[in-house]
């Protein structure tokens, strides 16, 4: 049997959020971005949260608006600078946010990780690199590793395209990107889509998150940013 729930607003998808959580937030950019999800969260209020996620937010909108107002305690992120990240960077510049810098692959790799299971592993990415302080090091065959530890999240906030009422996903091309792994690596997994259908309505084989990693659905209009320019 499935635990989703089909919930009939972002507001009460977010609900129960508590201060000091850590939250892993879908997106590559602007594809993928529980927009309605985020917003909800920063009337919801919680505060001192720890981020994951992709980048550390664009423009004014999504993320970004929950930096500025001043929620998120830790950004872990494998592009936290772009042109559009002013937020972030203003923040970061006046020491009101910590960041550590995860290279992408690991990134996914950790949250996989949780969500398998796996107590550790040893991956050679940023060997020889500041970010490999404190990490402890090891050669197999030749090759040195570094010893990563998963990253697990309370709650996943991540958009999806289609869900059925039992929680079953599919996503739209690479509006995907974290959502799976994010789905497997959090305890509370909450799920904003374009639209709900019944159960048969799915492709099984488009199936790519299964219901049992799903607890929070709510439909939501389709909406989509741009960012124009920097500043």
């Amino acid at each position: 049997m499935s635990r989703a729930e089909i919930v009939d607003s972002a507001d009460a998808a977010v609900a129960g959020i508590e201060d000091g959580s850590t939250v892993l937030v879908g997106g590559f950019g602007m594809a993928g971005m529980p927009f309605d999800l985020i917003d909800a969260l920063i009337r919801q209020g919680a505060k001192d949260l720890t981020i994951v996620s992709n980048n550390a937010g664009n423009g004014d909108v999504g993320l970004a608006a929950l930096l500025a107002a001043g929620r998120v305690r830790k950004v872990l992120c494998s592009f936290p600078r772009q042109a559009d990240s002013w937020v972030f960077d203003g923040l970061y510049r006046e020491g009101k946010i910590e960041l550590e810098v995860v290279p992408q692959g690991n990134l996914a790799e950790r949250m996989r990780a949780a969500g398998a299971g796996i107590g550790a592993f040893y991956c050679p990415t940023a060997v020889g690199t500041p970010l490999a302080e404190g990490k402890e090091e090891r050669e197999i065959d030749g090759r040195k590793y570094l010893l990563e530890y998963p990253i697990r999240g309370d709650y996943a906030l991540i958009g999806a395209h289609l869900a059925d009422t039992l929680g079953n996903l599919v996503y739209r091309k690479t509006a995907r990107n974290f959502g799976p792994v994010m789905a497997t690596a959090a305890t509370t997994t909450i799920v904003q889509v374009d639209e709900v259908v019944e159960p048969g309505r799915l492709d099984p084989e488009a199936v790519v998150t299964p219901s049992i990693y799903v607890d929070r659905v709510v439909q939501v209009r389709a909406r989509h940013y741009t960012v124009q320019g920097a500043r």
